[in-house]
């Protein structure tokens, strides 16, 4: 017979003091120092604001409550924030001087200080403040028999100032719910910008109401109305975040083109475009000497544009191969006539028609790294993602 003798190991609850290495904080912020002692919650835990925040605090204090409280269990007391100075006796005090303005650029700094008994926030925007709420989510520990913050001060602010996500829904389309999951799993990683791809040789997602047939016919039924559109900006809004829309062109418009074919590139009398079926790069793009290819996409860009409240505006640009240019006789004519010696430089044609398309309604034009020539504007920004090209251009302020 054999005797197998197993070891047992019992883990015992500590409340040893916890350890910088033990806390799940993501991203890391600038400057931690843990101190001794730790703050229990209890049932009775309340929120209080002052200062003048923007009411998008109130609404993430709000959230903040009901999602510690479905964390522990605690049911707690009090259920919103719904204006300044409510709970003056809070446990949570959090200071806020201003409104802050969500986009690049504005200050996001917090300060964070938890003692035995009570728990400080100050930041110069709500938007800092909302990033400390997030780290002091981040913080919350539990012994086995209750819930509890460990003593702690942080100072953080951003590292970058861009921290984006990009969600291609022209080739994924993604409902409106799984956006707005996305959006909450963002703030809560305290990034600010939402990139969102909306039309590309795949499919065309925005409706546009002078132009129904482009989601009739290029969004198998898959695509945001202007009112989703705008509740998406709002919530990401309330989340401190900005939402710059993509539509790709002139290349990637194999979508639109199925639709208006007459302001393709192709020869008269040409194949028809259609939606595409799969990844890759297609040779369809925009006729950038028609003038009926502005005329479109200035009535798409009046409708589209005043959805979003970012001062940006992504154009794509990426991936037109030039074959359709190469092969068009009036292209090849206008280029001469023009003097227009390369398919960039044509390119950079059409991409400086739309800047002032897109200034009318305060939108500075942005694109992938390909619509950088000498020539571009200096007011464009130039958006990298192949990598190695990081650092100030010619073409103007280069986001990686």
């Amino acid at each position: 017979m054999k005797y197998i003798v197993m070891l047992l190991l019992v883990a015992f609850v500590s409340n040893a003091q916890i350890t910088k290495e033990q806390l799940d904080l993501m991203p890391w912020p600038q400057n931690i120092n843990l101190t001794s002692g730790t703050f229990s919650l209890t049932k009775q835990f309340k929120v209080n604001i002052i200062g003048n925040p923007d009411p998008r605090l109130f609404k993430g204090v709000t959230n903040f409550i009901r999602r510690l409280d479905g964390r522990t269990g605690l049911f707690l007391e009090q259920a919103y924030v719904t204006k300044v100075n409510e709970f003056p006796a809070a446990e949570l005090q959090i200071y806020c001087e201003r409104k802050g303005k969500v986009g690049l650029n504005e200050d996001e700094s917090y300060q964070l200080s938890i003692v035995s008994d009570k728990i400080i926030i100050n930041a110069t925007t709500d938007l800092g403040a909302l990033y400390g709420l997030e780290t002091l989510l981040q913080l919350m520990q539990n012994n086995g028999t209750s819930f509890y913050f460990p003593a702690v001060e942080v100072t953080d602010s951003p590292r970058f100032t861009w921290r984006g996500l990009m969600i291609d829904a022209a080739r994924h389309f993604q409902p409106v719910d799984v956006i707005k999951r996305n959006l909450n799993a963002m703030a809560s990683m305290k990034m600010n910008v939402f990139h969102w791809h909306l039309a590309d040789d795949q499919g065309w997602r925005i409706e546009i109401k002078k132009h129904p047939k482009l989601t009739e016919f290029a969004s198998d039924g898959d695509y945001y109305t202007q009112e989703e559109i705008k509740n998406i900006v709002k919530y990401a809004d309330e989340r401190g975040i900005m939402v710059v829309a993509e539509i790709d062109i002139p290349g990637h418009a194999s979508a639109l083109l199925s639709v208006y074919p007459e302001i393709g590139s192709k020869q008269s009398g040409s194949t028809a475009y259609s939606v595409g079926r799969r990844s890759g790069i297609y040779d369809s793009a925009l006729d950038p000497t028609n003038p009926k290819t502005y005329q479109l996409l200035g009535e798409i860009f009046d409708e589209v544009c005043p959805l979003f409240t970012s001062n940006y505006f992504h154009i794509g640009g990426d991936e037109n191969n030039g074959k359709e240019w190469n092969a068009n006789p009036t292209i090849r004519e206008f280029k001469k006539k023009n003097e227009i010696t390369s398919n960039h430089g044509l390119q950079t044609y059409f991409n400086m028609k739309l800047i002032p398309m897109l200034k009318k309604h305060n939108k500075r034009l942005m694109g992938w790294e390909e619509i950088m020539t000498k020539d571009m504007s200096k007011d464009a920004i130039i958006h990298a993602w192949r990598g190695g090209n990081e650092g100030v251009t010619p073409g103007g302020a280069l986001i990686t």
